[in-house]
């Protein structure tokens, strides 16, 4: 009889097992699991929506965060796409995965580096576990759909599908023909924005009542900043005192809030899966010279407000709709726990995550507990010369504690304390607050220290 046991387990196993890869047969628990649909923008500027002050409309967008719960001080973990989307993936820091820039990590001329700086991963690694391995076990099917950037293929990375995503960090083109892989061509002048909705649906209705992860991952409103004539045309109209690339602009921008509008009415119509939350959110702040960051300084590639500071909006049945949190700061690196804590899946024990559940804020509003947020980009990016002169930005960390943020530049040592109640950053208060300065950069020197953080060195 006993020896029996294992055989009989090793049975329900596999037919459990079955259970969760075939679409129809999700069990009575996984059904009190919400599918979740993560909708990420690429370069998406904070002020790009009109709810948070943009010139162009994006009314599925503000819909969304007007049914649900805006969230103005959510924070990228990098200012570019790599170390974002690393760090969004796992919900590690770039310590753990190190991908920490966009390759290389030496830009610009080497005469004008004081520093030598790290290398830099480009991709994930295969010890490196992403949220839809950690969810594959709660019975969780997923896809990822669209811009990837972080290796070959999401598959190798637990994704069950993928559509149009490898290694590149940009779309030679937003117009069909794409060449993109596993994406199907359609007419030419498609826009892609339209074309990875179409996939993204048919994604949800083939999962039919079972759990589902969906990261819709947008190349727009990344270069090139290209729209079909139709779209042009359309917004020469609208908005005929904007120059031709704000209104190419404003057009890619529109792509993707008319993703979020399919997607908003597909969730509303779908019969079998009707415990649906959407986050949307964007991998870091808005390019300067396309787009506006509004009050914030600087933007893409930088550890001011404009270039971390990003939209984030979640809408769902289980979140109260008609709130703005202004209040609460938050990170990408916390979506992660947020969606094991919604699938009821375990935190992997050996997997030290950075960052905490919003379950809580975002279903009943209940504030964070304080704590510190950091980053750190041991890198350089070359600048435009007449925007910011030789670079963008230097080597550099940075600290958050509340509404104080201190920036420490490692070539010249100098340390800038801004006060956040003012979100433009204009202010550098570290000269009439020298204590705060060294005491959050006592706290930022050992959170590298034991974060065991890639550092630039003299050469």
């Amino acid at each position: 009889m006993n020896s029996r046991i294992p055989t009989l387990w090793l049975i329900l196993s596999m037919i459990l097992a079955g259970c969760a890869q075939t679409p129809k047969s999700a069990t009575p628990s996984t059904r009190s699991m919400p599918s979740v649909i993560l909708v990420l923008a690429d370069d998406l500027g904070w002020a790009d929506l009109s709810c948070q002050g943009s010139s162009w409309a994006t009314p599925a967008i503000d819909q969304l965060a007007a049914e649900g719960v805006r969230l103005t001080r959510a924070y990228s973990n990098g200012p570019n796409c790599a170390p974002s989307r690393a760090c969004l993936m796992t919900g590690l820091d770039v310590a753990a995965h190190g991908v920490f820039t966009v390759a290389p990590a030496a830009r610009g001329k080497k005469e004008n580096r004081q520093l030598e700086v790290p290398k830099t991963r480009r991709t994930l690694q295969d010890q490196d576990v992403t949220i839809a391995e950690m969810l594959k076990g709660s019975g969780y099917r997923s896809a990822h759909i669209g811009k990837w950037h972080l290796g070959e293929d999401p598959r190798t990375q637990g994704f069950d599908v993928s559509i149009a995503g490898d290694r590149r960090g940009h779309p030679k083109t937003h117009l069909a023909p794409w060449n993109l892989p596993d994406l199907p061509e359609q007419e030419d002048g498609t826009e892609l924005a339209d074309a990875l909705t179409d996939h993204a649906i048919e994604f949800i209705r083939g999962c039919g009542d079972q759990p589902y992860l969906l990261v819709l991952s947008h190349y727009a409103v990344h270069t090139p900043v290209q729209v079909s004539d139709a779209a042009l045309k359309r917004w020469q109209k609208i908005w005929p005192e904007g120059s031709r690339r704000q209104q190419k602009y404003a057009a890619l921008v529109e792509s993707v809030d008319r993703s979020v509008r399919r997607l908003m009415d597909e969730v509303r119509s779908n019969q079998e899966n009707t415990d649906t939350l959407i986050l949307f959110t964007s991998d870091n702040g808005g390019l300067e010279g396309f787009t506006e960051n509004g009050p914030l300084r600087g933007g893409k590639g930088m550890l001011y407000e404009g270039g971390i500071r990003v939209p984030l909006i979640a809408w769902g049945e289980r979140i109260p709709g008609g709130r703005v949190n202004d209040t609460d700061p938050v990170q990408l690196t916390d979506l992660v726990p947020t969606l094991l804590e919604w699938a009821q899946a375990p935190t992997p024990q050996e997997i030290p995550l950075n960052g905490m559940s919003l379950v809580s804020l975002l279903e009943d509003g209940t504030a964070l507990p304080a704590r510190d947020l950091y980053w750190h980009f041991p890198a350089y990016l070359a600048g435009s010369a007449r925007r910011h002169g030789i670079w963008r930005t230097t080597p550099v960390s940075a600290i958050m504690r509340g509404d104080d943020k201190m920036l420490e530049f490692f070539e010249s040592g100098e340390r800038q304390l801004y006060d956040l109640s003012e979100v433009s950053e204009e202010m550098d208060r570290s000269g009439q607050e020298p204590q705060k300065v060294d005491e959050l950069h006592e706290r930022l020197v050992r959170w590298r220290e034991e974060r065991k953080m890639p550092m630039p060195t003299r050469p």
